[in-house]
């Protein structure tokens, strides 16, 4: 048995950090409903955007938010639920009648969860935006990137992720918790502007003490040391290089045919330098030519695989870290559980009707 079987989760359908929250939490064992606009939600199960994976584990059910019956039903549903997520714009649910203060009417030992890219308070809390936007307002995108070119957006991962969707599942996890010791629910505002500030936690201790640079790769972890960045091999792909502490250091420069004299770890005038011929003598060789040279030892060294690449290689496939389900590979839940490693559920959509019977 999985650790939320048995909670019941009302997720309000939409994209990025809800959609990935949602499914974190159904891969945990919650029974998770998905509200889908309109009635067809048997074509929105997974044709949205990645819906083979970010949509698996719950039924999707439609509803018409506009219709009164429709809307009572959803109450309903919200009065027999322990958690409610959302991803809309601050003030909307509100405005439908859904609100935190109306659902805790129904059921005050509701966790009620609000991702959202600005927080639901402040200035910019009305305005639309992208996890692009939100990053970039918290400090995080400016660290990322070549000191030379503007910022690189490290996809969606940082904003709708690791900001937004992970502090939602944390602070709803944390408020299941009182609720069942309290029988009062809370209130979760999970902004991504937020979640990502505090995820730059080190570099801004750094920071304050002297010891980051703002300047993009100048800095130990952002590219700008030669022992833990990304190198080109012959073959035109890439290994990746973290030999910090200085023993990995020594296997590192060992396997380059480099000796301690001639590569200085910590002489951070000379990591320019280090960095072209470290470069130089990655283009010798292939990637998988580098993989076996570093096989073995604690030099840090692993190539960089695509998403192509991932499931096959042996580490993965023995730990199960993708399954294929459908013709498709996918990541398998994460974390695990004593070990288990469960393979991700699909379910077909329901009707509100149904829903509601069960959920009597």
């Amino acid at each position: 048995m999985k650790p939320l079987a048995g909670v019941r989760i009302l997720e309000f359908d939409g994209l990025g950090p809800v959609t990935f929250a949602g499914t974190m939490l159904a891969d945990m064992g919650a029974e998770v409903l998905r509200l889908t606009r309109g009635g067809g939600a048997e074509a929105a199960v997974f044709s949205d955007v990645g819906g083979e994976v970010l949509h698996r584990g719950r039924a999707a059910v439609g509803v018409n938010l506009k219709s009164d019956a429709d809307r009572e039903q959803v109450l309903t549903l919200a009065g027999r639920a322990d958690v409610l997520i959302e991803g809309f714009r601050p003030g909307v649910m509100e405005r439908l009648g859904l609100g935190p203060d109306v659902v805790a009417g129904r059921n005050p030992r509701l966790v009620y969860g609000r991702v959202t890219g600005w927080g639901q308070t402040g200035p910019m809390a009305g305005e639309v935006g992208h996890d692009i936007n939100y990053i970039a307002l918290s400090g995080a995108l400016h660290a990322l990137g070549e000191p030379d070119r503007p910022p690189r957006p490290p996809l969606n991962l940082v904003g709708d992720y690791a900001g937004g969707a992970m502090m939602l599942v944390t602070g709803v996890l944390a408020g299941l918790v009182e609720a069942r010791t309290t029988g009062r629910g809370r209130v979760v505002d999970a902004a991504m502007t937020d979640g990502s500030a505090m995820l730059m936690g080190l570099f801004s201790a750094l920071l304050s003490r002297g010891l980051w640079s703002p300047e993009r790769g100048g800095n130990l972890l952002d590219g700008g040391a030669p022992f833990y960045r990304c190198y080109a091999c012959r073959d035109g792909q890439f290994v990746a290089v973290g030999a910090l502490e200085p023993r990995f250091y020594a296997a590192l420069i060992s396997g380059l045919g480099l000796s301690a004299d001639e590569a200085p770890q910590f002489d951070m005038g000379g990591w320019p330098g280090l960095h072209e011929r470290f470069a130089s003598i990655f283009t010798m060789r292939d990637r998988d030519e580098w993989t076996a040279v570093f096989a073995g030892t604690e030099a840090c060294v692993t190539p960089v695989l695509s998403l192509e690449e991932a499931p096959r290689h042996p580490h993965n496939e023995a730990r199960s870290t993708f399954v294929e389900s459908d013709g498709l590979f996918q990541p398998a839940p994460a974390p695990r559980f004593d070990g288990e490693v469960s393979p991700p559920r699909h379910q077909a959509s329901i009707t509100l009707d149904a829903a509601l019977q069960r959920w009597s």
